[in-house]
């Protein structure tokens, strides 16, 4: 069987005939002139993407999307901002890029826009693949979403929030494999060649036993959005949604899970608790919503392994964005690096991983997502193993927060729900300031663990 046939029957089954409830039970005659986008028949089908999340990390990610080799073309683009859409569409269609037939590769006419909190279900409907690359707080219903509809998914790190945003996504990546669905998420290190070569040889046994190490992501922090004049507390926290727990999940969650990732793959496990410090040092003003500056945890794994995490955000101060594993034979760091090596406690390298001709792991995620799905492979369920290690992230935070220690299974079983019970422009978060402007804070020893 070729190539093609593979990939049209791939995309009919795992697409349409195990998730399309709307027309799994129309004949296959009527599917086919109903145009569902899982239904290919020329050699030069063309995989239709839809973005959903406008911002930068979604229009980056729908660039990798058309950058790959396959004939990929953005079809329906999805978020909650009009003005987001729009600077995203214009950044798009302003690389120019072109399929092999000369028609461009974003093809997203006015009715293929849509705007506001359910947008996205529209969006997907006219796809094969999803990118979903909204505020982490959403992922959970969208990914449901995708999985309901059929389609491939990329999505972004982190997959949750809260403890149960990670068992919807748990729910919805067993379903996902059930169908056969592509899910590959954006911890981008997982599809970086060094860390593929040099954990593969700590896996095989080339540092002995992991005891140890410690995972960082200390830098200056990122942007803030001033609340402007007659604008909604929902717009607001949307706006500065990296600033809210229901939304970001606190910079422990948005970005140290890569590096706590790498924790967990090295260790080929997830901690069974762990126990922490963290508050707000640097920036305590009102514009900084509700997450904490600094977080500093213990994870514990089930051998008694304790791996250190740091994250901060101080402005004009030391910065480091890496991961040390320390074994038996010998330790690692910097992986990232351009020349990288197991490094034995005598000082001589076990081994040395050359990074110069290594590609960008952004845009390999999407290079081997979408060769799977050309070539009709269901090669990628990265759902689950992103949600536990999204769960680590949270279990930490629950910590810092609280002060307690924290186990795995209670931090999991969690009934905290951080998100709104109502979406909409006019409707509160739970999280609201208080009469000068200042969120609630979290305070150990008064917080609630779990």
């Amino acid at each position: 069987m070729t190539n093609e046939s593979n990939r049209r029957d791939f995309l009919k089954t795992s697409g349409l005939l195990t998730g399309g409830a709307l027309l799994g039970s129309l004949p296959f005659s009527a599917k086919a002139e109903a145009g569902h986008p899982g239904y290919h028949f020329s050699a030069n089908d063309t995989i239709k993407v839809a973005l959903i999340g406008c911002g930068g990390r979604g229009t980056g990610a729908a660039q990798q999307a058309l950058s790959t080799k396959q004939n990929v073309k953005i079809v329906a683009m999805a978020d909650a901002f009009r003005d987001r859409l729009d600077d995203a569409y214009k950044a798009l269609i302003g690389r120019g890029a072109k399929a092999a037939d000369g028609t461009p590769k974003v093809d997203v006419p006015e009715d293929h826009k849509f705007v506001g909190f359910d947008a996205y279900k529209q969006a997907m409907a006219l796809a094969d693949v999803v990118i979903l690359a909204t505020p982490p707080g959403f992922r959970p219903s969208h990914f449901e979403e995708a999985v309901r509809q059929g389609k491939q998914v990329f999505m972004e790190k982190p997959v949750a929030t809260d403890a149960p945003g990670v068992r919807r996504v748990l729910a919805a990546a067993e379903e996902a494999k059930k169908k056969k669905l592509n899910v590959v998420v954006g911890l981008q290190r997982r599809y970086q060649p060094s860390y593929r070569d040099m954990i593969k040889r700590i896996h095989d046994g080339a540092l002995g036993d992991i005891v140890g190490g410690q995972v960082y992501w200390v830098s200056g922090g990122v942007w803030q959005k001033p609340r402007k004049p007659n604008q909604t507390e929902m717009d607001y926290q949307m706006r500065n949604w990296y600033y809210f727990n229901w939304l970001c999940g606190d910079h422990i969650n948005e970005q140290h899970v890569h590096n706590i990732d790498v924790a967990n793959w090295v260790k080929n496990s997830y901690p069974v608790s762990c126990q922490g410090t963290g508050g707000r040092q640097v920036r305590t003003g009102k514009d900084y919503g509700e997450i904490f500056d600094h977080h500093i945890v213990d994870f514990v794994y089930a051998d008694g392994t304790t791996i250190n995490s740091q994250c901060r955000h101080y402005e004009g101060t030391y910065s480091r964005v890496d991961e040390m594993f320390l074994g038996t034979k010998g330790k690692v760091e910097g992986m990232e690096k351009k020349t990288s090596a197991l490094v034995g406690y005598n000082g001589q390298p076990i081994y040395t991983h050359d990074s110069k001709a290594d590609g960008n792991p952004y845009q390999i995620e999407h290079d081997e997502l979408f060769e799977a799905i050309a070539k009709g492979e269901y090669k990628f369920a990265d759902a689950e193993r992103v949600a536990k290690s999204t769960m680590t992230a949270i279990m930490g935070r629950m910590a810092t927060y609280s002060g307690k220690v924290v186990k795995w299974d209670e931090a999991l079983n969690s009934q905290i729900d951080l998100f709104p019970s109502t979406l909409a422009w006019d409707a509160m978060p739970k999280s609201l300031p208080d009469k000068d402007g200042f969120y609630p804070i979290a305070v150990p020893g008064k917080t609630i663990a779990v």
